[in-house]
């Protein structure tokens, strides 16, 4: 099964003007209702049903129709002018109306409620609701709240930007969202995985890819299947790379040490780590596999990838050391203090936009703002263009950190990954993260799959973990690097029995 493709809504736009003849919002109304009724339950339980001004208004009729097709007890709110609506939500409403549907322009207050239909805005909401939809959102939160009722949002919850997954003020908290045609990257970044709850995608008989290559994909196992293969057994630690992690100054040591036991764990053949930190430990107690060197040793080691930034601090020798670090023939990931030092010093991109070959960064929000010149808010107003910008401007791939990380490729391609969970909001997961990447490359992965294998990889052993009773709370990053492991390799043998 291909992973599921992610379409901007001016795509959108277009792929439902090729299809204005068919009855795509009946077969949207449909879709919904069937699990609108799933989660309604019992039909003697009422259905508040939400309808907004536009096409998403048109959903909601069609909605509530088939319900009370189905004897459900259905009360739809609609306040605007129904001679404004489009034309086919004007249809809809009219085909509600003829079959004895009544409408009403506040929410019954005495009504307690077993399922809220949100049909208020769909795909096209670029500001804040206003007016008597701001309250119809507030109220909704609320009942459903009040009755620990489901709500199921049509197409997007309104007040949550589609495309970028910024959540306006107010903006409807659905425990359901069925989305129509194809899936919304706004749906899985940002603000989108708090509003959305679980999603579904009802294509209505379409196929989006076959007509319009997709704007963006969800990670997933399939983009880097090909590279799961067993080792052979005539193999040697050489076979399988030298990764090189340079930081571990003063008082963060154990920054080099998470990274440098996430790589040693995911394969790599040698792990040689390069400390600042002039007193640092010569072994680690707790993986003593790892290769201890003075950070311009390290820089003199046959690598087949290094990861520069856990601890790495921002002194004058680390700055000395990345800018080493960047014209060295190594595949290279840059983290924390290395990115920060890049966007300090002017010289240091230049270096590395002319790499012979895309280095990675992984940065988060801050990190990304402070590499673009810009705030931390404009960096999430829309994640995707930021992480798409980054990789222009510094010709490398971008794996822009956060709920649903954002990877972005030096040649425009992008990815939102939906692993993971809160318990990683934690000190050392991007060590964790890098240390994986750098594994990966040594082993002689292309840079692209490294990084998509990393991330997903990453959120897939963390919620692996919570699935099994660690965290969310108190989850910590040393915890993900078995978990990875255990983890890589189920893949690796599940792979090869398909």
């Amino acid at each position: 099964m291909n992973p599921p493709s992610l379409y901007l809504s001016t795509t959108l736009r277009r792929i439902e003007s090729r299809h204005a003849n068919e009855p795509l919002m009946q077969r949207a109304g449909a879709s919904a209702a069937e699990w609108a009724a799933m989660l309604a339950g019992e039909q003697n339980h009422p259905v508040l049903v939400l309808a907004g001004p536009g096409n998403n208004g048109g959903d909601a009729f069609e909605v509530a129709h088939l319900l009370r097709q189905r004897f459900f007890d259905v009360c739809v709110v609609f306040s605007a002018d129904p001679d404004k609506l489009p034309p086919d939500a004007a249809a809809a409403r009219r085909r509600y109306v003829a079959a004895g549907g009544v409408t009403s322009d506040r929410i019954p207050e005495d009504t307690r409620w077993s399922l809220i239909v949100d049909g208020l805005f769909g795909i096209g909401l670029t500001r804040a609701p206003e007016g008597d939809y701001a309250q119809g959102i507030a109220a909704a939160n609320s009942l459903a709240e009040r009755d620990n009722c489901p709500m199921l949002a049509l197409d997007c919850p309104s007040g949550l930007n589609a495309d970028t997954g910024v959540a306006l003020t107010p903006v409807i908290h659905a425990t359901h969202t069925i989305t129509f045609i194809a899936a919304k990257p706004g749906l899985l970044t940002a603000d989108g995985p708090d509003h959305c709850g679980e999603i579904r995608v009802a294509n209505l008989d379409l196929d989006p890819a076959a007509e319009i290559r997709p704007d963006g994909q969800v990670l997933s196992l399939a983009d880097f299947a090909s590279r799961l293969k067993p080792r052979r057994n005539n193999t040697h630690k050489g076979s399988f790379g030298s990764a090189g992690i340079l930081g571990g100054a003063k008082s963060m040591v154990g920054a080099a040490f998470l990274a440098g036991r996430a790589a040693l764990k995911l394969g790599a053949g040698r792990v040689y780590l390069g400390m600042l930190d002039p007193e640092a430990p010569s072994v680690d107690l707790q993986q003593p596999e790892l290769m201890m060197r003075r950070a311009d040793t390290l820089l003199q080691t046959d690598l087949q990838a290094l990861a520069c930034g856990p601890g790495l601090g921002r002194s004058a020798e680390a700055l000395r050391l990345l800018e080493q670090s960047l014209k060295a023939p190594v595949q290279i990931v840059l983290d924390a203090d290395a990115l920060n030092l890049l966007a300090e010093d002017g010289r240091l991109e230049g270096n590395l936009y002319n790499r012979v070959g895309p280095a990675i960064l992984t940065p988060h929000p801050a990190e990304a703002a402070r590499l673009l010149g810009c705030s931390v808010r404009d960096i999430q107003n829309d994640r995707i263009k930021a992480a798409c910008e980054l990789a222009e401007r510094y010709r490398s791939h971008i794996a822009l950190k956060g709920c649903g990380t954002v990877i972005a490729t030096v040649d425009g391609r992008w990815w939102i990954n939906t692993t993971g969970n809160p318990g990683m909001a934690t000190a050392g997961m991007g060590d964790v993260l890098s240390g994986l990447i750098v594994a990966l490359l040594s082993q002689n992965w292309p840079p692209e799959m490294a990084l998509l294998a990393a991330v997903h990889l990453h959120g897939a052993a963390a919620d692996r973990l919570v699935a099994g009773g660690t965290g969310p709370i108190g989850l910590t990053a040393g915890e993900i690097i078995d978990a990875s492991r255990d983890l890589f390799n189920e893949w690796v043998i599940g792979n090869t029995s398909l």
